[in-house]
């Protein structure tokens, strides 16, 4: 069975911008999460699908290649010499941008970089949670 056409799947115009993919995909996927509808498995399919074409089109990479290639950029070789794109953030990344903007977080990770793990360990009271209090923490270098 054929995949669905992302743009479709979203509700959308080719042209949509990402403001116009967000507005709808946050839509969709408050109303197919598999939280609002459980024990729904065709509803958890459509959710799948919302995020899997919302993490496709919101990366003008990814877009870009979708567009030119269809599905087949993201399988195997995928029309693309070295291969296609792979979906590596799963539903962290799709949260992230779904409500980054309610934590104050920007939805893309910035670059990792590299270097040695730090481990701090910090009670936080609830209350200081909810009023998202900042703390700083000193590490000697």
């Amino acid at each position: 069975m054929a995949k669905p056409d992302y743009y479709e799947v979203l509700g959308v115009d080719r042209s949509a911008q990402s403001g116009e993919l967000k507005s709808s995909f946050r839509k969709l996927a408050m109303k197919y999460h598999p939280d609002r509808n459980p024990n729904d498995a065709e509803a958890e399919k459509k959710f799948k699908e919302v995020s899997e074409a919302y993490e496709v089109l919101q990366d003008d990479e990814k877009r870009a290649a979708y567009d030119q290639y269809g599905h087949a950029a993201f399988e195997g070789g995928g029309g693309q010499p070295g291969g296609g794109f792979g979906f590596g953030g799963g539903f962290s990344d799709i949260f992230d941008e779904m409500f980054g903007d309610l934590t104050g977080s920007r939805g893309r990770h910035q670059a990792n970089t590299h270097g040695a793990d730090l481990r701090y360990n910090l009670d936080v009271t609830l209350e200081d949670a909810y009023s998202g209090k900042e703390t700083s923490v000193r590490v000697k270098a």
